[in-house]
């Protein structure tokens, strides 16, 4: 089955009727129903980014560098004039005057558009064409342009390789102090794999619960209670066919399982999931029950995300989960961006 590729407004305001440019703040140097959720009391750690947050100030935060090629996407923009994304800093994905076009086999996931790199950069002496690596992007901004992110990865390489993660709110937040609030809306994603080379695309739905009355705020932290699921998962390669069957077929077999979806993944609830300016983060998991009635670990991650509005009303975000279970490499990464809602959008 192919994705439909349905249009999408992409905040044209930001760059054509002088706003803020998206992510272009300064950077650091560096379908199955829900289920319960897990509890655990975890440490608080938040990507690189801006270096005091406040409730009332833009928040801008990228995927944090490290050794294997995460963290490396830099100057990310969206230009809305002809409807292109620039990246920097990651090789062979056309060079600094060739930005990112709109995707042919694959324009749109859901509410969010999707980007790619050209496949040949002319020798600058020679004119030869020099074969690129392959580049994917996707970008999503919330209805209200308030909130956006952008997720970069190839698949070329025989680890993740390089690519990145940025997402931001371009304004401000008033958090509640009681009651609790419901948000809803789609994810996507791109899986690459870590042992072989391989790119896919993802969507999925996206659920987030938050208490705001507990946990008690303490030594002067504000705290909040957060809870989710990313469940009615799909995968598809790079032409838009749907190849979820494949995926949790495979895994099945090798783990002597009946699957009939991909896992939904469950956050766990802990202290300081969410703090005063709006920031949540946590780690998530999912797992399933083989034909012996055994629990089968199938993902770990992390969850990123910054609350915004007046009336605390959309969720931009990120999600990362890691998996060892599937026989075709060492480990597979989906990278999932949101941005959700409270109430009817």
């Amino acid at each position: 089955m192919k994705i439909n590729a349905a249009g999408l407004l992409l905040c044209t305001f930001l760059v054509g009727c002088g706003g803020t440019p998206p992510f272009n703040a300064d950077e650091p140097d560096e379908t199955e129903e829900p289920t319960t959720g897990g509890t655990i009391d975890s440490d608080r750690t938040l990507p690189p980014g801006t270096t005091s947050p406040q409730p009332s100030n833009t928040i801008f935060r990228k995927e944090a560098v490290n050794e294997t090629g995460n963290g490396f996407a830099e100057g990310v923009a969206y230009n809305s004039a002809d409807d292109t994304f620039t990246v920097d800093n990651l090789p062979f994905d056309g060079g600094s005057d060739t930005p990112y076009v709109r995707g042919e086999a694959v324009s749109s996931l859901g509410p969010y558009a999707v980007y790619e790199a050209v496949q040949q950069y002319p020798d600058t002496q020679t004119n030869a064409s020099i074969n690129q690596f392959r580049h994917r992007a996707i970008y999503g901004v919330s209805n209200s342009g308030n909130t956006e992110f952008a997720i970069v990865r190839t698949g070329a390489y025989v680890g993740y390789g390089f690519g990145g993660f940025v997402y931001e709110r371009n304004g401000s937040v008033v958090l509640p102090t009681t009651g609790q609030a419901l948000y809803n809306g789609q994810g996507a994603g791109l899986r690459d794999y870590n042992g072989r080379g391989g790119l896919e695309y993802t969507t999925s739905d996206v659920q987030i619960a938050i208490d705001f009355d507990d946990f008690n705020e303490t030594t002067g932290r504000y705290e909040g209670a957060v809870d989710g699921f990313v469940f009615n998962r799909k995968v598809y390669n790079l032409a838009g066919e749907d190849i979820t069957s494949d995926i949790y077929g495979r895994v099945a077999a090798a783990s002597d399982a009946t699957l009939t979806a991909i896992p939904t993944a469950v956050f766990t609830v802990s202290t300081n999931a969410l703090d005063a300016n709006g920031e949540i983060t946590g780690a998530l998991t999912s797992r399933f029950g083989n034909n012996s009635g055994q629990a089968v670990d199938y993902e770990n991650g992390q969850y990123y995300g910054i609350i915004s509005g007046d009336d605390a009303e959309e969720i931009v975000g990120i999600i990362v989960l890691e998996t060892g279970e599937d026989p075709t490499a060492d480990g597979v990464r989906e990278t999932l961006g949101f941005t959700i809602y409270r109430g009817s959008q």
